[in-house]
């Protein structure tokens, strides 16, 4: 792959990732709950679909996914990372799998099979959604559990599998990653987290002093101060990033955050020495994501959708055309003294319709609401975004 793409395609799976996490934060219960969401997952997936897609159904989902690439050339430049090992032995661990669920004698184009099994590696699994819809859930969502080490379950409710599904696209992403330099439990106790509702519980919050990248700053796209730090992970090539506006500011933040000023966050980070501490926090998200998707503009793969790059069959008037059915996704992370663990599962059913000296010290309580991004940092791509606004909540 040209280098310069699969980055093209990382910067686009941010800024993806940021469209999402704004429109499942939209309404005020969005805006109030704790979220997390794997971009990188639904971007797999959508990129799956991609070079099946012809017409506005394919214009509409690869300007949801911030991409001006031939649709096989995104396939496979977001299918190109994580399908080798990563340094840092047993301690961390980055698992993906990519499976595509067909009906069985439905005919698939070669052309399509062969850009799946080019770009993700993608095992195909006949089932009978026709006859035993019930069974072929019960088997895809045991497909997802076992690639996610149990942490995803039922990824597909029994709605959203039907009699009238004909394929089904899953991405399942597992992350078991240490700190590069952990946090001593001896130094967690309990201290105040100010929620956005005013409310001051006591949680669970782990401290640490040491030599961090870190930036702070304000004004600029959105206006409100912040800070932020990068903790890596063990062997270099993942980090936790977190971004902490100033106390009140949260809500203007984070709604403001666009993939500019993510960048010039990013960009900034620089090593400092860092009094930091951090909120233990574990909790999950389950997300019907067609709505949001359509809030991004994708709207012809539900409405008047065009598939027919999947089974080769041209014109949308053909006996059983496909169109975009649910689209799911569930996500876990935990965040502890040793790391961090982090699953997500995200899934599309198709449908018959259809080193110097540290400068002086800083010190950044985490005692707000803030958002989080592990991230490759070799190419920046997202494997999880999400914001804690409550780190007792589950």
């Amino acid at each position: 792959m040209d280098p310069g793409q699969v980055a093209a395609v990382a910067a686009g799976t941010s800024a993806f990732g940021l469209d999402l996490l704004h429109a499942l934060t939209a309404t005020p219960d969005g805006a109030g709950r704790n979220v997390v969401v794997s971009p990188a997952g639904l971007a797999s997936v959508l990129g799956m679909l991609l070079p099946g897609a012809r017409g506005a159904t394919a214009e509409e989902l690869a300007k949801a996914l911030h991409t001006g690439l031939d649709p096989r050339q995104y396939a496979l430049a977001v299918g190109a990372p994580d399908r080798g090992s990563r340094a840092g032995g047993d301690q961390v661990v980055l698992r993906r799998s990519d499976d595509l669920w067909t009906q069985q004698g439905l005919a698939v184009a070669p052309e399509y099979l062969d850009t799946l099994a080019a770009a993700f590696d993608t095992g195909v699994h006949p089932v009978d959604f026709a006859k035993d819809p019930a069974d072929a859930c019960r088997s895809i969502n045991a497909a997802v559990e076992k690639a996610t080490e149990g942490r995803i379950k039922e990824l597909f409710g029994p709605r959203q599998i039907t009699a009238d599904t004909r394929l089904a696209l899953t991405d399942a992403l597992y992350l078991k990653a240490a700190w590069a330099s952990g946090f001593k439990p001896a130094n967690t106790s309990e201290r105040p987290f100010h929620r956005l509702d005013g409310s001051t519980p006591s949680v669970s919050t782990m401290s640490r002093t040491g030599t961090l990248r870190y930036a702070e700053g304000s004004g600029g796209i959105v206006g409100e101060p912040w800070q932020a730090v990068e903790l890596p992970y063990v062997g270099g090539g993942l980090a936790m990033d977190l971004i902490v506006p100033a106390q009140g500011g949260y809500t203007a933040f984070s709604k403001g955050l666009d993939q500019a000023q993510l960048d010039r966050i990013l960009g900034g980070l620089d090593e400092r020495s860092v009094d930091l501490t951090l909120p233990r926090f574990h909790f999950d998200t389950a997300n019907d994501l067609v709505p949001a998707l359509r809030s991004l503009g994708v709207k012809a793969a539900f409405e008047a959708p065009d598939f027919t790059g999947i089974t080769g069959i041209t014109g949308i008037t053909a006996k059983e055309p496909l169109g975009l059915g649910a689209v799911v996704q569930k996500a876990t992370v935990e965040v502890n003294e040793d790391g961090t663990v982090a699953a997500a599962g995200s899934g599309a059913g198709v449908a018959a319709m259809a080193a110097p000296a540290a400068p002086e010290s800083v010190q950044l309580h985490i005692d707000r609401p803030f958002l989080f991004l592990i991230r490759d940092t070799a190419d920046g791509r997202p494997l999880f975004l999400g914001q804690v606004t409550d780190p007792q909540a589950s």
